[in-house]
C-alpha cells in the first residue's frame, strides 16, 4: 500500500476527517481529469445542453481541472503544505490572532460554495509558526467537499499537532450557497462555528479571543 493510500485508511477511521476511500489514490491527476471530463460531458447533455456550442465545448474540461487541481485539490494528503516553524525566542506567550482569513470551500451535500471568514488563534509556547503558514493550513482544509463544522474542527486539531499545543481556537463565520441558491433562499443569514481548546475554554481568554474577531 503506498503512503497516500495508508493516509486514506487512517482517514476513513478518524470523525473530523474527510470520508475518503482507502483506493482515492490508485488513479492520478490526469486520468482524474479525464473521467470526471467524461461524466460531466453527460451531466450537460443530459441536461439538454449543446457541448458543440462553442461556449460549452470545454466545459467538461474546464470543470474536470478544477475539480482535481484547484476546489478539490485538499483531498491529496500530496498538497497538504510544509510547515515553517520558528523558535519562541522573544519568549511571546500572549494570544496570537490571524483574522479575517479568506475562505471558500465546497458544502459537501450539494457542491456548491460556502464562503467566509476564518479567525484563528494559539498562545505561543516554544515554537511560533510563520502567519502565511495559517493561511495555507485554512486554504489546505477547505478545498474539499465540507462541512463547517468538520472544517472548523480539522483546521484547529492540524494547528495543535503542528505546534505540539492545545491552546488554539478557531471560529469560522461563512454563508452557504446550498441556503442561499436554493431550498429556503435566504441570502441574510450565515453560519458560525468555533472550536475551543486548552486555555480558550477558560471563560477569559474565550471572551479575549472572541473580542479581538468581533464575535
Amino acid at each position: 500500500m503506498t503512503d497516500n493510500n495508508k493516509h486514506a485508511s487512517k482517514l476513513c477511521n478518524s470523525s473530523i476527517d474527510t470520508p475518503m476511500r482507502s483506493d482515492a489514490f490508485d488513479m492520478n491527476d490526469d486520468d482524474k481529469i479525464a473521467k470526471i471530463q467524461e461524466h460531466f460531458t453527460a451531466i450537460m447533455e443530459t441536461l439538454g445542453l449543446d457541448l458543440t456550442d462553442d461556449s460549452l465545448s470545454q466545459t467538461p474540461k474546464r470543470v474536470a481541472k478544477m475539480y482535481v487541481k484547484e476546489i478539490f485539490s485538499g483531498l491529496n494528503p500530496a498538497n497538504k503544505p510544509s510547515v515553517t516553524l520558528f523558535e519562541n525566542k522573544y519568549g511571546y506567550n500572549q494570544m496570537l490572532v490571524e483574522k479575517n482569513i479568506s475562505l471558500y470551500s465546497m458544502c459537501e451535500h450539494h457542491f456548491v460554495p460556502i464562503i467566509g471568514k476564518a479567525h484563528v488563534a494559539y498562545i505561543a509556547n516554544g515554537k511560533v509558526i510563520g502567519l502565511s503558514k495559517i493561511h495555507r493550513m485554512v486554504k489546505y482544509y477547505a478545498k474539499r467537499p465540507q462541512v463547517q463544522e468538520r472544517l472548523t474542527k480539522q483546521i484547529t486539531e492540524a494547528l495543535k499537532a503542528t505546534l505540539g499545543i492545545e491552546d488554539v481556537a478557531v471560529a469560522i463565520d461563512a454563508r452557504h450557497m446550498c441556503v442561499e441558491c436554493r431550498g429556503v433562499e435566504d441570502v441574510t443569514s450565515s453560519t458560525i462555528t468555533s472550536a475551543l481548546s486548552g486555555q480558550f475554554l477558560n471563560e477569559p481568554t474565550r471572551s479575549e479571543f472572541l473580542r479581538f474577531i468581533g464575535v
